[in-house]
């Protein structure tokens, strides 16, 4: 090889002249520290060949995509992996000197003031200048047009090497990450978001087991931040949760994350501070194996892919309007599942019956997505692949709410390794992949001249994002057929209580094995029939769910996961058992463990040296995919001591799993949800060591414990204006997870039509959270006189359709016209979703009123009425234009018929 020849020529006159030396001095020793000296310098030689760590003149170099520690200033391939190693241009600057400060020292840093361009699909995101230099940093590839490029296409002469897997020794990994905003273009509009090192997402990161990790995070945000490493095994301190492990990283501050790598695996890093993840802080962490290679699956070519999604609103704004029960989302997707699609459909008696028993829409996911995103773009291709080759793909889902779905139009997945642990091969025909959770998948090149799609599916099925792998025509994975929603919507009803709770019919279902959603999947339980159940002639049971008994399609499930090596804990340590319910409600957005959010409860303390075994239960119709921090857990699904490592479990509805994990690590560990919308309402415990050493990193653990809460009790504000042609009614309020303060108001053009104003201050109580008692005050003023001469006219009072007002309906004298008192009074959520109000004021006067807000008519068109004891009556339409405008018109026994907009926030 021509690296050995170099030596040879630099050795070989070394040890002439050496020799003479040694002749001269007649010292034996002399000899034996020779042959030392030339052993060793033949072997750094023999390294420094394939990593030279030189860059060339104009300060490029060439690179391994896979492991960006290589640096050569030759082409060539990687020592590693074997493939071909790719040219990265830069110019030579200085290198600064290492920043002499403790290891999580926040250190203020000078703001750098050159702006992040805006992005477009050819060129997402412009790398920002770099300001450092140091000796192992992320790469862009193709100067940061295409970070899907993995080299050139091999030529069809080239003689095909099956490349050696080679460990280099463990040594200290760098990375510095500047943290900036900048501005994106997915959608043709520009929008805020967060770049790492100039890119979304964040730069991959790679180790090796007995490495070393020494990151460095640049914050040059105005706000703070934090970095989690997910899956990780690492101090707790450096876990990355603020106001539990640690503090926000303050604006313009240096943090370091220093932690040794312990394990090997397909990971992920992201924030974890507010809703930054959504908005572009997400990107891959890999770490190699040192030793105990598997032939044909750890030799392959590797490709990181970091799944995610993203919406053109601001994802405050996204969290805000899901805590108002908006339906935006579900007109945006076209899933209101209104009464005019029922009945078209032939679901009506569907629709009433999910109504009676108080419950919304049928909803997959939450929230609409404009894009979904395969490393950062919508669709990419990856030509370099030939017929045959096989290629490992290292999947995480950086989403903040999206499940999706995993396709190969190329044939057959080899599912082996999940959430970083490997696992015996399991051939699929497709699988789905929670929210946060990484899967190892193994797919072969089809044919030369074609190029097979790896389709990413969000569970809604709204859109997808492709990666083609190889060259030449298309081979595109079949699509995933729009939902059956009315047909999840009654077998919904049938498993739903009036209670609100669920039944699962004796099935005691886990491990995802029954898919309660599949009879809303076409591809397998075939096209909606206009009512009729596509599996009434199945025997009822467990078999109606299971996918992979309905169809020839394999769909991955977790009884199938099988770890390679025994998972067994310590036998004699003594075991703490917690059982958790999971629970929560769509009508209000709360989501909780035994109806309680993080605010409500303390942390779970456990013991150094125990097994602690969780049972999940989840008692919502949402699926939850819940992540323990800082430890792997054993997953029990049958196959005994080979049972799977995992740090997420997605349960879905009516599930119960039960996991087990070895206490062997001090801090205090989040357990959450790791939906972003879920945990930032609640949904998680904090698992904490008992006498264990404080946090160095929280200096005043009751201030970051009062900022830990916050988050689930931040109130979410909201509005509703009518401005129409006979005045204006609204209501407008702030709310969380308990608690409401609102106020409605009806104001006419004068004083026939009458002023009112009602503000309430109350708590919702229940796990449904259907009743709401509260207290406030009433104002209401109308003159009495002087009636409408027609329907249409605005002067004077309509004509009560009640008869006379003075008395209401209890035979009371009625106050309404002249109202100034307090009042208390208990709101309850009816069947079909009507509210009922009892309530007495301070001059004691009863009132009792029924109404209901948003009767999805038609799939913009909604219906709105509401009567009360004091012969008050209103009846309205509103049809949605936008999700801040829709159009308006309604009849009030005050103000009379009128006709307009209604503002929405």
């Amino acid at each position: 090889m021509a690296f050995q020849k170099n030596i040879y020529q630099k050795v070989l006159p070394l040890m002439s002249h050496l020799g003479g030396f040694c002749a001269f001095l007649q010292l034996k020793k002399a000899k034996l520290i020779l042959l030392a000296f030339v052993l060793s310098f033949f072997a750094t030689s023999t390294v420094f060949a394939q990593n030279n760590g030189k860059s060339q003149a104009d300060g490029s170099y060439y690179t391994c995509t896979m492991d960006p520690k290589i640096h050569n200033d030759k082409p060539g391939t990687c020592p590693v992996c074997g493939m071909t190693l790719v040219k990265v241009k830069g110019k030579k600057v200085k290198p600064k000197p290492k920043p002499e400060h403790e290891a999580h020292e926040n250190i203020p840093v000078q703001k750098d003031t050159a702006k992040m361009p805006g992005m477009d699909m050819g060129n997402l995101i412009k790398p920002a200048p770099k300001t450092d230099t140091s000796t192992t940093k992320p790469i862009e590839l193709d100067g940061g047009k295409d970070p899907l490029k993995m080299g050139k296409t091999p030529k069809a002469t080239e003689e095909k090497k099956t490349p050696a897997i080679v460990a280099a020794p463990p040594r200290t990994v760098r990375y510095d990450l500047y943290v900036r905003d900048t501005t994106v273009n997915f959608t043709g509009k520009a929008r805020r978001a967060i770049a790492v090192n100039g890119q979304i997402p964040m730069p991959t990161l790679s180790f090796t087991e007995g490495d070393t990790a020494e990151i460095y995070v640049h914050n040059e945000l105005d706000e703070g931040t934090s970095l989690h490493w997910h899956g990780l095994f690492l101090p707790n301190k450096e876990d990355g949760v603020p106001n539990l492990t640690q503090m926000p990283i303050p604006p313009h501050m240096v943090h370091l994350y220093k932690f040794p790598i312990i394990q090997h695996g397909t990971h992920w890093y992201h924030s974890h501070s507010g809703l930054q993840e959504q908005i572009g802080m997400y990107g891959s962490f890999i770490m190699k194996k040192r030793e105990g290679f598997r032939p044909g699956i750890d030799d392959l070519p590797e490709i990181p892919l970091v799944l995610s999604e993203w919406t053109d609103m601001n994802p405050k704004q996204v969290h805000r309007m899901l805590h108002n029960a908006t339906d935006w989302f579900a007109i945006k997707k076209g899933t209101t599942q209104s009464y005019a699609e029922a009945i078209r459909q032939g679901y009506f008696k569907t629709k009433v019956s999910n109504e009676w028993k108080r419950m919304n829409a049928m909803d997959v996911s939450d929230v609409y997505y404009n894009k979904f995103l395969i490393n950062g773009k919508n669709e990419s291709q990856l030509p370099q692949f030939r017929a045959g080759e096989r290629v490992r793909l290292r999947v995480s889902n950086g989403g903040a709410s999206s499940y999706f779905w995993l396709k190969y139009g190329g044939g057959k997945m080899t599912v082996v390794a999940n959430d970083g642990n490997d696992i015996e091969p399991v051939e699929v025909d497709r699988l789905i992949i929670a929210v946060s959770e990484t899967y190892d998948v193994v797919v072969t090149i089809p044919a030369d001249g074609t190029a097979a799609e790896f389709l990413a599916t969000p569970e809604d099925r709204t859109k997808s994002a492709s990666l083609f792998l190889g060259a030449g025509v298309k081979q595109v994975s079949i699509p995933m057929p729009k939902l059956k929603y009315f047909e999840g919507m009654k077998m919904m009803n049938g498993m739903t209580k009036m209670n609100g709770d669920l039944d699962d019919m004796g099935m005691n279902m886990s491990l995802n094995q029954m898919d309660m959603n599949v009879v809303m999947y076409p591809e397998i339980t075939g096209a909606a029939d206009g009512g009729q159940h596509n599996m009434d002639n199945m025997n009822m049971g467990a078999e109606q769910y299971d996918a992979n008994a309905l169809s020839d399609i394999v769909t991955l499930n977790y009884a199938m996961l099988k770890s390679t090596t025994p998972t067994t804990l310590p036998k004699k340590a003594p075991v703490k058992e917690l059982h958790f319910e999971l629970t929560g409600n769509m009508n209000r957005y709360v989501w909780s463990l035994d109806n309680r959010v993080v605010s409500e409860t303390d942390k779970i303390l456990i013991k150094k040296g125990q097994n602690v075994r969780i049972v999940l239960h989840n008692g919502s119709m949402m699926r939850h995919p819940m992540h323990l921090h800082g430890h792997d857990f054993r997953l029990l699904n049958g196959q005994g001591d080979y049972a799977p490592l995992k740090n997420i479990v997605d349960i879905m509805p009516m599930e119960t799993d039960t996991l087990e994990f070895n206490a062997n690590v001090e801090g205090d560990w989040f357990f959450h949800c790791h939906i972003l919308y879920h945990m930032m309402s609640g949904m998680g415990r904090v698992f904490s060591y008992e006498n264990q050493e404080a946090n160095p990193l929280i200096p005043n653990p009751k201030l970051a414990q009062r900022k830990l809460f916050a988050d689930d009790r931040r109130f979410h504000s909201m509005a509703r204006v009518g401005l129409e042609s006979n005045g204006s009614d609204g209501e407008a309020g702030l709310m969380n997870t308990r608690w409401k303060l609102g106020t409605l108001w009806h104001l006419g053009y004068h004083s026939y039509h009458g002023y009112e104003s009602e503000t309430m201050f109350g708590r919702y109580l229940g796990k449904m959270q259907w009743l709401y008692p509260y207290a406030g005050f009433d104002y209401h003023y109308k003159k009495e006189g002087k009636s409408q001469d027609g329907f249409f006219d605005l002067e004077g009072s309509p004509r009560n359709i009640f008869g006379n007002e003075a008395k209401t309906m209890f035979g009371q004298t009625s106050n309404k016209n002249h109202r100034r008192a307090a009042v208390v009074g208990i709101a309850y959520t009816l069947p079909m979703l009507l509210v009922a109000d009892a309530r007495v004021d301070s001059e004691g006067k009863f009132r009792f009123q029924l109404g209901r807000e948003d009767v999805p008519v038609g799939k913009r068109l909604r219906f709105n009425f509401m009567v009360n004891t004091d012969k008050e009556y209103m009846a309205g339409f509103r049809y949605i234009l936008t999700r801040y405008f829709a159009l308006s018109t309604h009849y009030d026994s005050d103000m009379g018929l009128g006709a307009g907009i209604t503002l929405i926030y």
